[in-house]
């Protein structure tokens, strides 16, 4: 059982049996003594906490009924301060404002990136997100992971990422795109279908560990499914053959890099530069147009005189200042 569950658990049952406690001996006293309401709530108050009342004459009755009162209300009160001291110096109640406020932090984030799994591959995810600057929120349900995950700044929402209410409390439905980064490949179907139902629209990044979960997670509704393993033996072949060219995609594709970068934008329907030819980018910032995507089919070096349509993707490298003027010339990328 989690711990804080427990205390949490303990503090609210000895609330519940003080509040118990005073309306039976208020109750008691009505009945017993025909005091009036206000009269027996004193009479319970002042005998809990033991200051007493000498304003009011008890019967026998009346007295067995204060001592009862004082057996069981003095125990109460007490159990009441002990699971309170308990819960604050077990630190649950900072960690329960701190996740308030994590949570909040969550809630007000909107074009943001989810981050399933904050493994070494995760976090490997979650620094390249930080370093370009994109807003994150890793789901886990490893207390550690999240822990370190805080530490290194960033918003967490522990729960299973494949649970629906996990994923809303997470922002799916604001999210920019979903990376489901876990080391167990049945979850991270589980997820994809999840996420699925509740955007069909997102952009989803799976990893697949075993090559017979790339055609789960394709029919799952992953976008684009990457294997850790696979990927790392292709970087490997590829820099024993072409060091040099791997070196500038390197350099290309780093997101600290300010001398050339590598950037995505897609074309809004609000756009200005809906109907505009592509040259008409140039005169926004300093980049080169290598690619783009229209119908899903991918256009190298398009003509300067394609008009731009709404949808459009187009992939241009430049000087990180440069990107930056064209992402505010265009809003939003993807």
């Amino acid at each position: 059982m989690n711990p804080q569950s427990s205390s949490v658990r303990r503090l609210l049952i000895s609330v519940a049996l003080f509040a118990v406690v005073i309306s039976i001996s208020w109750l008691g006293y009505i009945v017993i003594e025909h005091f009036s309401a206000f009269d027996s709530l004193y009479m319970t108050i002042a005998t809990i906490s033991t200051v007493g009342d000498s304003s009011h004459q008890l019967s026998v009755a009346g007295r067995w009924w204060t001592l009862g009162v004082i057996v069981f209300g003095v125990g109460v009160t007490g159990y009441v301060f002990l699971s309170a001291a308990g819960y604050l110096l077990e630190g649950h109640l900072f960690a329960a404002v701190g996740e308030q406020r994590i949570r909040a932090r969550v809630r007000a984030m909107n074009d943001h990136h989810i981050l399933c799994g904050f493994g070494r591959v995760g976090q490997s995810i979650a620094r390249d997100l930080l370093a370009a600057h994109r807003s994150v929120v890793i789901l886990d349900t490893n207390p550690e992971s999240l822990e370190n995950a805080v530490k290194q700044g960033f918003a967490v929402v522990h729960g299973n990422p494949s649970d629906v209410e996990t994923l809303k409390a997470a922002g799916i439905e604001r999210a920019r795109g979903l990376v489901i980064a876990t080391d167990k490949d049945a979850e991270n179907v589980y997820v994809t279908l999840s996420a699925r139902v509740l955007r069909p629209d997102v952009y989803i990044i799976a990893r697949a560990n075993a090559p017979d979960s790339l055609a789960k997670l394709k029919l799952a509704g992953a976008n684009n499914i990457i294997s850790p393993y696979g990927i790392g033996g292709k970087r490997m072949a590829q820099l024993a053959m072409r060091p040099t060219a791997m070196e500038f995609l390197d350099t290309v594709l780093d997101a600290e890099s300010k001398a050339l970068s590598l950037e995505d934008f897609v074309i809004r329907d609000e756009s200005k530069l809906v109907g505009q030819p592509i040259k008409a980018l140039f005169a926004v910032s300093d980049t080169i147009i290598l690619a783009l995507k229209r119908d899903d089919a991918m256009h190298f070096r398009p003509p300067h005189d394609t008009a731009l349509r709404a949808g459009d993707e187009i992939v241009v490298a430049g000087p990180s200042t440069s990107i930056r003027a064209l992402e505010e010339a265009l809003g939003r990328t993807r």
